[in-house]
């Protein structure tokens, strides 16, 4: 299928699905309103020349809407949204939509879930090894790490540390007073003020960070070779993620 697949009045619904399927994926992290604009201008510069709109107006778009990123930021990006897929796929937490390193301020990833049974502590320390992954992986691969995993309330840092507060606080895991539920609204006012918590959240998340390590290294052909396709073609779809995640 080429790229004027859009102005082919004889596509079938499969090559539209796709497309669009394409384009979701291209579009991964940008906002509402950043698609309504790429859009219009993609419509803009049609009709300047005349023509229909083609799917190549809407992936410049895209791409036009992102910095191009230092070589040495990019394949950071990689390794570590590979890290997350992998863990993601070798727990079979779900499937995974697709994966993106086009972004100037990091990666970004569609991961889908599911429970294969009851929601149980150990489905729970699953997820907290699949939030640590793309540390572990960076630790692999650079032996350093970045602050991409961390650094902002919506971060995989700060996402892990909500849960692993939640496993002692709310969820009925805890080691001290597991039947007591609290509701803790601030993390970081909570475990400043109980140091003895805060060290067994920070146990749980060094667990965490090690079983994610032990995944990648268990797995680490799949690591690099997600890795490089990811750093040169910078968005994969789920189908393209799978491809690679399932060969030997």
């Amino acid at each position: 299928m080429t790229h004027q697949a859009m102005t082919n009045t004889g596509s079938t619904e499969s090559d539209v699905q796709s497309v669009l399927k394409r384009l979701g994926t291209r579009a991964m992290g940008l906002t509402g309103a950043d698609v309504e604009r790429i859009v219009r201008e993609a419509r803009q510069v049609a009709r300047r020349q005349k023509r229909s709109i083609r799917y190549q107006d809407l992936e410049d778009g895209i791409r036009m809407n992102r910095p191009e990123l230092p070589h040495d930021l990019r394949w950071r990006f990689a390794v570590h949204e590979a890290g997350h897929a992998i863990v993601h796929h070798a727990l079979k937490l779900g499937p995974i939509q697709g994966i993106t390193i086009d972004m100037p301020e990091g990666g970004y990833n569609l991961l889908s879930f599911h429970r294969s049974g009851s929601d149980t502590l150990g489905y729970r320390e699953d997820l907290l090894a699949m939030l640590m992954a793309g540390r572990a992986a960076e630790q692999i691969v650079f032996c350093s790490v970045s602050v991409g995993s961390a650094g902002s309330d919506d971060s995989d840092l700060a996402r892990a540390t909500g849960l692993a507060l939640a496993l002692e606080r709310s969820l009925g895991f805890g080691a001290v007073q597991p039947l007591l539920y609290r509701d803790d609204k601030d993390p970081t006012v909570v475990l400043d003020a109980q140091p003895d918590l805060a060290a067994r959240v920070h146990a749980r998340l060094e667990k965490a960070l090690g079983r994610a390590a032990e995944i990648l290294n268990d797995n680490r052909a799949r690591l690099d070779r997600l890795t490089a396709v990811l750093f040169e073609q910078q968005v994969l779809d789920g189908d393209g993620v799978s491809e690679i995640l399932n060969h030997r």
